[in-house]
């Protein structure tokens, strides 16, 4: 069958390659509700010719502020398929930032999830003066709702009308436009092409099981790693399940089995956590046993090949006593978790391997649609601990032979920023590269491993440059410390605000007879203190000079999206926390 080049064409192939499978599951009412594809196609359609019969012109922006949801898809498709733009936005970002996004982007028509969204859009709606109508998909009282979309497209089909406008729609036209999450600063309107979306779900189409039926999906489909995901799980014919919440990740694996999902480095992170802290409260032989099971995992070898019969035996005991458990938590199916939006620490790529949950990562960013590189299961040895696998077909990689940054040139990169044409232009030069911003190499064998970002690193008074991400994955090992920011520019060492995990610190302490209570009190007690310097000596045995942590500041506040410590991708925000601790940078330092 002919590949898509339009990412609707994914509509007709999924009903002409598996009609009887369902497409989407999502929880109403307590169950789980199933959605095939000749709805799916029936309500993007009809979406379609109420955006048509509403005047929405080709190339006109359209918002969509929503969790994943089957509603979702069809708001994307109808959006698209009759040559406007779909505008998705984070639900969890600030009033301002609705604001500043729906201004520059020049909104008319915005579609919203349920109560909470659509109040917080009505009361910026005065100060964007290109807002015509807002509407919801959950009902909510006195607001116009998706099925007056679906009522109007009834009466106004128009088959012709939009197989015309969809035939003169091409692979290289825009589909979507994602405003970046703002880590360093103003967001900016990434716009990404057909082409370049459709490139990510090829290049790695042979990685899943070709057995696999589910899939389960928590995070934002507002995330482009994420929605590119949920197009790669339609190209295959799996049956997407959206997740009720975050929280709820693990009892939705549990009820719905599910082969494999996406997540970022930080879920996944947590998800160790509440491993090992399961395994702190054992005690005796079980204790034993547990340690040992997790120190082989951290052994683990990726290749079947580098693994000895010895310990092919110690893993299959492990396994029985010990994996098997933790992989129950995710349901009897699951084998692949994909992790994108940054590195992963090593020991968790062997350690949820060992488990029998394959860590797959993949490199990229929004503007490369957004994968450059990925592990594969296809290659003789598709995944290297440590890299982020091999560049996608299609894609060039080359690196500044001064600074060692990743550029990157293909179909996968964007056709530039929203109304920025300067930025564009500084982000993609001449020749067509796209400069990341990421540093990194290629080995030998074509693997890419990733070393920093450029725009992070910062110059001590010594003279000396520190990539502060580097060292911060190394302490983020600890399951002591949740979050973390280096900081050190123009000084003469480097030093850091630690942002403990409370739920693993509050255990230690109720272990260790240490009596606060309060986060507060935690992160000023004494024997706390000399418990986390303990974490920074031995971290700071493994790196260099300039780059130890020679001192440290616990910090009361859980870094998240709401206090606007972490973007929706939950990266730092490094500009928010450093003015945020001014003050306590500052004496750190004095």
């Amino acid at each position: 069958m002919k590949e898509p080049e339009r990412l609707f064409d994914l509509l007709d192939r999924r009903r002409e390659l598996c009609p009887e499978r369902p497409v989407f599951a999502n929880k109403v009412n307590g169950q789980w509700e199933e959605h095939n594809v000749d709805e799916y196609i029936e309500k993007s359609n009809l979406l379609s010719y109420a955006f048509m019969s509403k005047g929405i012109c080709r190339g006109e922006n359209v918002a969509l502020i929503s969790t994943g949801r089957p509603e979702w898809n069809y708001v994307d498709m109808g959006v698209q398929m009759m040559g406007a733009v779909l505008l998705p936005i984070y639900p969890t970002i600030s009033e301002s930032e609705y604001l500043y996004i729906l201004t520059h982007a020049e909104v008319r028509f915005i579609i919203v999830e349920g109560e909470n969204l659509y109040k917080k859009i009505c009361a910026i709606k005065d100060q964007v003066p290109t807002i015509k109508e807002i509407y919801t998909i959950a009902p909510v009282e006195g607001a116009l709702n998706i099925k007056d979309l679906y009522a109007l497209g009834e009466t106004t089909r128009n088959p012709e009308g939009l197989k015309a406008i969809k035939d003169k729609i091409t692979t290289d036209d825009v589909a979507t436009m994602i405003y970046t999450s703002g880590s360093t600063g103003t967001p900016k309107g990434v716009m990404l092409t057909h082409r370049g979306i459709i490139l990510n779900v090829l290049g790695i189409k042979e990685s899943p099981g070709k057995t696999w039926t589910r899939s389960l999906s928590w995070m934002p489909l507002c995330h482009i790693y994420e929605r590119m995901m949920n197009y790669l799980y339609q190209y295959l014919c799996m049956e997407t399940f959206y997740a009720e919440s975050i929280a709820k990740v693990a009892e939705n694996a549990q009820e719905v089995n599910p082969y494999m999902m996406a997540a970022v480095p930080r879920f996944i992170e947590k998800m160790y956590d509440k491993v090992f802290r399961k395994g702190e409260k054992l005690t005796g032989m079980k204790k034993r046993i547990f340690d040992w099971a997790v120190d082989l995992g951290f052994q683990y070898e990726l290749n079947d090949k580098k693994r000895t019969a010895w310990y092919n035996v110690k893993h299959a005991i492990a396994d029985k006593l010990v994996y098997g458990e933790i992989r129950k938590a995710l349901g009897n199916n699951f084998h692949m978790l994909v992790s994108g939006g940054a590195s992963i620490q090593p020991r968790l790529t062997r350690f949820f391997s060992a488990v029998g949950l394959d860590l797959y990562e993949g490199y990229g960013l929004t503007e490369c649609s957004p994968l450059v590189a990925v592990t594969n299961s296809y290659a003789e040895e598709g995944r290297k601990v440590g890299s982020v696998g091999f560049v996608l077909p299609g894609i060039e990689v080359k690196f500044d032979p001064n600074t060692n940054e990743i550029m990157c040139r293909g179909g996968n990169v964007m056709k530039g920023y929203y109304k920025s044409p300067e930025l564009t232009a500084e982000a993609i030069d001449e020749d067509g590269w796209f400069h990341t911003g990421d540093t990194g190499y290629l080995d030998s064998g074509g693997y890419l491993f990733l070393t920093g970002r450029t725009k992070n690193m910062f110059k001590t008074s010594m003279g000396k440059f520190v990539n502060p991400e580097v060292i911060e994955e190394r302490f983020k090992e600890s399951p002591f410390i949740l979050d973390m920011m280096v900081a050190g520019e123009g000084q003469k060492f480097a030093a850091a605000i630690i942002a403990p995990d409370f739920d693993m610190l509050k255990d230690w302490c109720g272990r260790h007879g240490v009596h606060a209570q309060t986060k507060e009190e935690m992160v000023s007690d004494k024997t706390v203190l000399e418990r986390y310097q303990r974490v920074i000596d031995k971290y700071n045995a493994t790196l260099g000079n300039h780059e130890q942590v020679k001192r440290f500041r616990l910090v009361s506040e859980v870094w998240s999206t709401e206090n606007h410590f972490l973007t929706p991708t939950l990266k730092i925000k490094r500009n928010n926390v450093t003015a945020y601790y001014k003050e306590v940078i500052k004496e750190l330092f004095v």
